[in-house]
């Protein structure tokens, strides 16, 4: 587990000046933080923090939403900020991404207690502690209803950790109990069969299938709706067919999941990485 998410970077060329000769040790520039200065009309720059180097490229890095640009010291400020400008869609996707991860993570904090929730199949659970017998969910585990409790055979006063753990190792069970049938369903639909399938800890992707024809599917998951859950599946069911997304990989996704447009873009919402890391 790690508490920061992974810094997000583009390494970029800017040929429009060359690079003059720089003595043998010269040493880099130390960083300057800067606001960015916005042209006229245009919107305002994020602020930035510039560190030049003995470099051919200037990269952007994105480390806790913030950005922090490394300069050749030939690149120009304006050369910089307009390269910025240029990635300025890539920058705000990131640190939205980052900026959600970064809550997440500010709550987990409060989570692990005695009446914290965590997402269930697109509903927030509660959960309690009862030292004697096993784990149990009151209430339909498939059709769960908010507020409901996911209760831990743990002591009152367990720690954080204890509670995380056990509540990890449910979530985990059920995304197998909850997956199977789904994966079986659209099997049955595609006409298709797989050598197996497994579950996946993955925090870049929410499932893959390789060419050996093994589906994985992200654990995680299990925090979302069914619907969400069931396109996820279908998208890897129709590659066994498609090993591409072109056209015809989309529109055997359509047929296995018709309306299935919906969730993709809500899915475009929910990047493994903003979801809580147990």
């Amino acid at each position: 587990m790690t508490d920061r998410p992974c810094p997000q970077q583009l390494d970029l060329f800017q040929p429009a000046v060359p690079s003059p000769k720089t003595p043998r040790r010269a040493r880099p520039f130390a960083a300057e933080q800067t606001p960015g200065h916005a042209k006229p009309g245009a919107a305002p720059l994020p602020e930035y923090s510039l560190r030049r180097s003995r470099r051919k490229t200037i990269g952007l890095t994105l480390r806790d939403a913030q950005l922090h640009v490394q300069a050749p010291t030939w690149a120009t400020r304006g050369q910089i900020e307009d390269l910025i400008r240029e990635k300025a869609r890539w920058i705000q996707e990131k640190q939205a991404i980052q900026q959600a991860r970064l809550r997440l993570l500010a709550l987990q904090a409060s989570q692990w207690r005695p009446g914290g929730q965590i997402p269930y199949l697109g509903v927030m659970i509660q959960l309690a502690l009862d030292s004697g017998g096993a784990t149990r969910f009151e209430g339909d585990a498939r059709r769960p209803q908010t507020r409901q409790r996911l209760v831990l055979p743990l002591p009152d006063q367990a720690d954080g950790a204890r509670i995380q753990d056990l509540a990890q190792a449910w979530l985990q069970a059920q995304a197998g109990l909850v997956f199977q049938p789904r994966l079986r369903h659209y099997l049955d639909l595609a006409g298709q069969k797989i050598t197996g399938w497994g579950l996946s800890g993955a925090q870049g992707r929410w499932g893959s299938c390789s060419a050996q024809r093994r589906i994985r599917l992200n654990w995680r998951l299990i925090h979302l709706p069914p619907g969400l859950i069931d396109y996820v599946i279908a998208h890897e069911v129709a590659h066994l067919k498609e090993m591409n997304h072109g056209p015809a990989f989309w529109r055997e996704v359509a047929r296995l999941c018709p309306g299935y447009e919906q969730a993709r873009d809500t899915l475009k919402q929910h990047h493994p990485a903003t979801l809580p890391l147990f």
